[in-house]
């Protein structure tokens, strides 16, 4: 896979990055959303492909990405297809730094230093590559006004940010309301994308799901993402809300 286009996992974060703080909108569901987004890229590169409600890989070779490769050559270990949910409520520590720090080598974003109360440190990440978030941007708002079923790729894009929480982030208040509705409704349009945002949903829920028969492109009900994802700061168990004595276990920095 050429580095000249960018990934969904970059794109998601780039959408994710507020441009005044420098922080990232729910940062707990965005590396579930990270998780999932690299199942996409690998399926846009032929490399896994849905069965069902698991991902099966279909091409060991390298994509060239060394951490979509990383992800890839986990799956080919696990020997038989695994489920979605189960790949993106699996530890993903480091991941979302991973890619904050792939983006500054890019010239993407700079990352700037600060303290917490003014003794722990901290590193904020500010877009410099204004013109890029600019142009994700735009795609997600010409696929919500047109109302056109958009390419895979945003369809993903727009799906994965749904999922995450990111709605009210790119598209706040009242105002936003109708905006964050349409964006919803693109989940539909991408089969890939929409299993992989209802996991990164299922996760955040506590759902162990039954197992899927139809695409998630054919379903008829569209989950909402949890309000706040829950998890442990070391990455420990997250018991379900509903009960059901299911653990998810969620990747948190």
């Amino acid at each position: 896979m050429g580095r000249s286009r960018r990934t969904i996992p970059e794109e998601l974060l780039l959408l994710a990055l507020d441009p005044t703080t420098g922080t990232t909108a729910q940062p707990q569901s965005l590396d579930l959303g990270l998780a999932g987004a690299q199942l996409v890229e690998l399926a846009l590169a032929g490399r896994i492909a849905p069965d069902g409600d698991r991902i099966a890989v279909v091409m060991a070779r390298p994509t060239g990405d060394p951490t979509l490769d990383s992800a890839l050559e986990l799956l080919r270990r696990r020997g038989s297809p695994v489920r979605a949910v189960h790949w993106i409520g699996g530890p993903r520590l480091g991941l979302r730094q991973t890619y904050l720090t792939h983006l500054e080598r890019c010239g993407m974003v700079h990352a700037v230093a600060g303290q917490m109360c003014g003794v722990l440190p901290t590193t904020r990440y500010q877009a410099t590559e204004t013109a890029i978030s600019r142009e994700i941007r735009a795609r997600l708002d010409n696929a919500i006004r047109t109302g056109v079923p958009p390419d895979p790729r945003t369809a993903a894009l727009a799906a994965l940010a749904h999922a995450v929480g990111l709605g009210k982030h790119l598209y706040p208040g009242n105002e936003g309301r109708s905006s964050r509705s349409r964006l919803r409704d693109l989940i539909r349009h991408d089969p890939m994308g929409g299993l992989v945002a209802h996991a990164v949903m299922d996760v955040q829920n506590g759902v162990a799901v039954q197992p899927r028969r139809q695409q998630a492109a054919g379903a008829t009900a569209v989950r909402q993402p949890a309000a706040r994802a829950t998890a442990d700061p070391a990455g420990a168990p997250v018991q379900s809300r509903h009960g059901h004595g299911r653990m998810a276990r969620v990747g948190a920095r």
